[in-house]
């Protein structure tokens, strides 16, 4: 058995449960959570217009991304991986006497998790406490503010912005402004009033006072 799992065909899946363990002590000493001040993107950061953003954060919620915290997500997703791994080779051994390659099993196993993890992170997040999990609502982000990070923001035509919520995580959302001769460049902080859609409606600071939590 413990040929079989260090194989060199399975080297990617008995790294993965390697990996998991390790993340998971972290998590245990309290070493593996963000900090408060990284800066790390929790929505896509990608340059897409605001329909090709609703299917990316479709596909992103599918796959459990904001239903759990990301280090255990991220301990989710190699478990599942580890195990469809290990279970798609052994399969295949007893049917074949051999084993697939890597370039091959590896693909699969993670095409095959990325689902599973999703599905799972379901009933995870409503067991895990609330007080203990970083996910937040989009509809959080209204009343913090916000820095244009690409374009320029003009009424019925939004930019692209950087915003912290209360965990201190990035989330990247498409902003514009509020009034109908307002204008917002790259780099200009702004204070996030509403959402409509997938838009936020933005104003600039010190025009409109919001309570930051």
């Amino acid at each position: 058995m413990i040929d079989f799992w260090l194989a060199d065909e399975n080297l990617f899946f008995a790294a993965a449960f390697v990996l998991m363990i390790a993340v998971g002590l972290l998590q245990l000493v309290g070493l593996g959570e963000f900090g408060a001040d990284a800066d790390i993107d929790i929505d896509a950061d990608l340059d897409v217009d605001v329909g090709n953003a609703s299917v990316a954060d479709g596909l992103l919620s599918f796959l459990g991304w904001g239903r759990l915290p990301f280090m255990m997500l991220l301990v989710l997703f190699l478990m599942v991986f580890g195990l469809t791994g290990f279970a798609g080779q052994q399969i295949v051994q007893s049917v074949t006497g051999g084993l697939l390659p890597t370039f091959i099993a590896a693909p699969a196993a993670a095409l095959a998790a990325l689902p599973v993890t999703g599905i799972l992170s379901r009933p995870l997040s409503r067991i895990i406490p609330k007080d203990e999990t970083t996910a937040v609502s989009i509809d959080d982000l209204t009343g913090r503010r916000a820095t244009i990070d690409i374009g320029t923001a003009k009424p019925g035509f939004p930019a692209r912005a950087k915003a912290k919520d209360r965990h201190g995580y990035s989330h990247a959302l498409m902003v514009e402004p509020d009034s109908d001769d307002g204008i917002f460049n790259a780099g200009e902080e702004v204070l996030l009033v509403r959402r409509e859609d997938d838009i936020f409606k933005a104003v600039a600071v010190g025009t409109h006072w919001l309570e930051e939590t």
